[in-house]
């Protein structure tokens, strides 16, 4: 069963479904960094790096399913809600485009679940309205990684499955909703000293409200604009992009030889990427900014592991 990859970034939605059993065939990705971590992971036989809108959707080769969590940050509640009148939303119709072409059996799109009120509904409309003329239904759901994937990071998104059969839509169920056992200390790492880049010093102007407040060692804490939250997290707020443009932004936790931000690999690993998935030699702002772009992959895995049992 073969995937075509659009919006690729790290890789997330792709290791989910390779995971499941599919083969990566196709995968196309703008931003350089993103690019090499890809490639790092997943090799080179397969990503064609650059603008989708300057690539022939005949010159992908065939494949069963269309993966893509386009770009969400037009209608993410923390951007500015532009929709499809931002650039970056009207990335949506080249998987249009290519689904005119190319006619997957399934499509798979990912993105923030404000997509479901943006625009009192009338954006996911537009979804629908561009996908059911092609001969497609589909389901969907919004889910967050504390009910099905057993990871500690708040992180709701929806998921949308198309089906050109419509007996396999109809015969086709999200996973069930699973019990989170996983805590924030099976995950962080807190008893190794790490490069000092992480930790917050005398310079830092958060440094007296967070030595006054950051006292927890099994949660973490968060920056906001209003400054340091005095509320402890024992379960991660969302894991955001901006951690590469405001460093601030990237959570905080207590350990052994101070306070500091959690890690790229700790993001990583709150986004249930294996210990084995490694970044290649990029600046750290970016291993940040992708870690908040990307998915949670043990969601996308369960999804795919259902979109599987129907093809098959």
């Amino acid at each position: 069963m073969k995937v075509c990859s659009l919006f690729s970034g790290i890789g997330g939605i792709d290791l989910g479904f390779q995971q499941a059993g599919f083969e990566i065939v196709w995968a196309n990705e703008f931003d350089k960094d993103a690019a090499k971590t890809y490639r790092k992971n997943f090799g080179d036989k397969h990503l064609v790096e650059g603008d989708i809108k300057g690539i022939s959707a005949s010159d992908i080769p065939d494949f069963d399913v269309l993966v893509a969590g386009f770009p969400c940050q037009s209608f993410s509640v923390m951007g500015k809600q532009k929709g499809f009148n931002d650039p970056r939303g009207n990335l949506f119709f080249e998987i249009v485009r290519v689904v005119e072409e190319k006619k997957p059996s399934v499509i798979f799109i990912e993105n923030v679940s404000n997509l479901l009120e943006h625009d009192e509904g009338k954006s996911f409309l537009t979804v629908y309205n561009a996908l059911v003329p092609y001969g497609y239904s589909f389901k969907y759901i919004t889910m967050d990684p504390t009910e099905y994937a057993n990871i500690p990071q708040i992180r709701t998104r929806i998921f949308i499955v198309a089906f050109l059969d419509y007996k396999m839509c109809d015969a086709f169920s999200f996973p069930e909703k699973i019990p989170l056992t996983t805590k924030l200390n099976d995950i962080l790492i807190r008893d190794i000293k790490h490069d000092d880049c992480y930790y917050y010093n005398e310079s830092s102007a958060y440094y007296n409200d967070l030595k006054r407040i950051v006292r927890d060692k099994r949660a973490l804490y968060k920056i906001w604009d209003s400054g340091v939250s005095k509320k402890a997290h024992y379960i991660c707020p969302t894991l955001t992009a901006n951690m590469g443009t405001y460093p601030d932004r990237v959570p905080v936790i207590l350990d052994d030889y101070g306070i500091r931000k959690i890690t790229p690999y700790e993001c990583l690993a709150l986004q249930g990427f294996p210990k084995e998935f490694r970044f290649p030699n990029i600046p750290l702002n970016s291993a940040y900014k992708q870690c908040g772009n990307s998915v949670v992959v043990p969601v996308i895995r369960r999804i795919a592991e259902e979109i599987r049992k129907v093809l098959q």
